[in-house]
């Protein structure tokens, strides 16, 4: 079974970057889709960003122009580079593995807090 494990959480001043990462503890054989999602206080978690490894990226409207979501195969890691920070982008940041066969998996979350 695939496990994301998220790292790159932290606290920053509105306006400083932040590079979360996303480590799979195996390879994936065929077609996914990788994900970035995040949940503020109080709120749903919701999508950020997404890749498949087979397309484009794509981004909610709140990110774009601010983050990048990539994908480096040789380390089996999916990054997500965030600058410009908001502090509505606080909230606890979710890495997604979705496979086209069906499995699911989700990481434990890394808190990035923006501080006004």
């Amino acid at each position: 079974q695939v496990s994301p494990v998220e790292s790159g959480g932290a606290l920053v001043q509105a306006g400083g970057s932040l590079r979360l990462a996303c480590v799979l503890s195996e390879r994936i054989i065929g077609r996914y889709t990788m994900s970035w999602f995040r949940q503020a206080p109080g709120k749903q978690r919701s999508l950020v960003a997404t890749i498949p490894n087979m397309g484009d990226a794509s981004y909610v409207p709140s990110v774009k122009g601010r983050f990048t979501i990539s994908w480096d195969d040789a380390k089996n890691t999916v990054y997500l580079q965030m600058t410009n920070l908001l502090p509505e982008d606080t909230g606890v940041y979710y890495c997604n593995v979705l496979e086209f066969l069906g499995g699911d998996y989700w990481g434990q979350g890394t808190q990035v807090t923006v501080s006004p």
